[in-house]
């Protein structure tokens, strides 16, 4: 294979799940752009565009800012996302939370401020606005 093809093959995105094993620890920023499930020990924070999932043996010390997360593990740190987060019934989250949609499972422990963010174009109050007059009243 020349070099041609081995630069076109590393600069396409890829679709694959990537896999961080129980058996991992790390210190620093974690990057990913797709989907990663991550089961060991980080001392830092995970920014992403993408779906996290911790394992049950997941445990972060830091934030953790992504599309979409479903923990099982341990997150002490605060937790931004722009769609979904599930705390599954072993899940622990020591820090805040800030989602469109939360989902916490019976069992699982959440202690912090959770705040649900709507989407931009989910409607709003569906009852009318008051007129002038009634709002001079």
């Amino acid at each position: 294979m020349n070099l041609n093809n081995i630069t076109s093959l590393v600069s396409e995105p890829s679709t694959s799940k990537n896999i961080l094993t129980s058996d991992v620890e790390l210190t620093g920023t974690l990057k990913f752009d797709s989907e990663m499930i991550f089961d060991g020990k980080l001392d830092g924070e995970i920014i992403s565009e993408g779906t996290l999932t911790l394992g049950k043996n997941a445990v972060i010390k830091g934030d953790v800012r992504t599309k979409t997360v479903i923990i099982h593990g341990t997150v002490n740190g605060n937790v931004t996302v722009q769609e979904r987060c599930e705390l599954k019934s072993n899940a622990e989250l020591l820090g805040d939370l800030k989602a469109m949609r939360i989902i916490i499972e019976e069992g699982a422990t959440f202690i912090g401020h959770s705040e649900v963010t709507p989407s931009k174009n989910a409607s709003r109050s569906t009852a009318p606005k008051p007129s002038a007059s009634e709002q001079a009243a």
